[in-house]
């Protein structure tokens, strides 16, 4: 006659298979979850645009005699007013070749912002770069910029204003799928470490000037 410890193992038996089986498949669910997670969050990690590196992207002759360094936030009033400014004088340095403009665009305003629209509009200035009409799109975004607190501009309207700028159809795929997401994070990275604590900063062959045309004319000489 079987022992009560051997009846009750054998009615034990099925179920505890069943839990184990059922404890796998949570756990592989969860490791696929996570790979997927990783996948959407890593999106654009190396990936630079077009003249950049992992501080910012050059516009203008890698020969020019003098570097100036815009450090900008898309949803900074400041950044728009310096654009109106003195964004004219930065595209007349660069097409007499007077000077290259590395730009910085940074993101650390998304706080503001419910739809983390820094960092969005940084990522579609790298697709810009690619496009070779990063200038031209940082005066649209400026033109178009949203009050601080709100979701900022969508992506379809980061993508209008991007192709109004010249950027053709693969402009609209780079912003849709983040493409320069990590590229932002570093760029951010980067400018917090070298000391870079607010925007607009303007930096001519390393040294921080003044926010005006003016001084920006007297800088370059």
């Amino acid at each position: 006659m079987p022992s009560r410890r051997a009846t009750l193992a054998r009615r034990r038996g099925p179920a505890t298979g069943t839990v184990v089986a059922v404890v796998v498949l949570v756990l592989f669910a969860a490791a696929v979850g996570f790979g997927v997670y990783r996948a959407q969050s890593d999106a654009g990690d190396g990936a630079f645009p077009a003249g950049a590196d992992s501080a910012g992207v050059v516009v203008g002759r890698a020969d020019a005699p003098v570097t100036i360094d815009l450090y900008l936030d898309f949803q900074c009033p400041a950044c728009a007013q310096y654009e109106q400014a003195a964004g004219a004088t930065l595209d007349e340095l660069v097409a007499s070749g007077r000077a290259r403009v590395v730009y910085h665009p940074v993101a650390y305003l998304d706080r503001f912002s419910s739809t983390r629209y820094s960092s969005r509009s940084s990522a579609a200035a790298g697709c810009a770069a690619d496009a070779g009409v990063l200038p031209r799109f940082t005066r649209l975004l400026y033109a178009h910029q949203p009050p601080e607190g709100g979701a900022g501009l969508p992506d379809d309207q980061l993508v209008a204003l991007g192709q109004e700028a010249g950027g053709g159809p693969e402009f609209a795929a780079c912003v849709q799928e983040a493409r320069y997401a990590g590229w932002t994070r570093s760029v951010t990275d980067t400018a917090s470490r070298s000391g870079i604590n607010h925007t607009p900063t303007v930096l001519v062959d390393g040294q921080e000037i003044t926010r005006s045309a003016e001084a920006l004319r007297a800088a370059v000489g």
